[in-house]
């Protein structure tokens, strides 16, 4: 029987932390099997992890509408109507992430009429919930910003509205 090994992955580690690029490490290790099996070596969390937690937390909360600034929701919503186009759940969330630590923000779009304060209240709970539940990392804030209101009337950018012309 023989076994097959896997190619060398390439180092793209950071010369401060030896860590991969847009990663941090959870809970450091010790080698040797003198250690118990839980502290043999090294966790880490890649920041699009905590994006995606925190993207998908937000949305979660009645009252978001949609996420990210007026361009950024613009071209996801034309990528998310594309067929096997997926939404970007990380849209508007910005992350920086430490060795224990991790700061986030995002930018909402609310609907017309919720109480913007109390949504955004909801928002960060739910958010610094979830992402210190699931990654163990403390959230030292997580900073909102309402972009805009979704007002009833307005169409979808891409919407199938009726055309003025023919």
């Amino acid at each position: 029987m023989t076994t097959q090994t896997a190619p060398a992955a390439k180092d793209v580690s950071t010369p401060q932390t030896g860590r991969p690029a847009g990663t941090t490490a959870v809970s450091g290790g010790s080698a040797g099997a003198d250690q118990p099996p839980a502290d043999r070596g090294r966790t880490s969390i890649a920041d699009v992890v905590v994006v995606k937690i925190a993207g998908s937390a937000a949305r979660d909360i009645p009252g978001v509408y949609d996420m990210g600034g007026g361009l950024a929701r613009t071209l996801g919503a034309v990528r998310d109507r594309v067929p096997g186009g997926r939404p970007n759940v990380g849209r508007g969330v910005k992350v920086e992430v430490g060795e224990r630590q991790t700061a986030i923000d995002l930018d909402l779009v609310v609907e017309y009429g919720v109480p913007i304060a109390e949504v955004a209240q909801d928002v960060r709970v739910n958010v610094i919930s979830a992402v210190e539940r699931i990654t163990g990392l403390e959230v030292v804030e997580a900073n909102i910003t309402v972009n805009d209101v979704r007002l009833p009337d307005e169409d979808e950018p891409g919407s199938t509205a009726e055309a003025r012309v023919e």
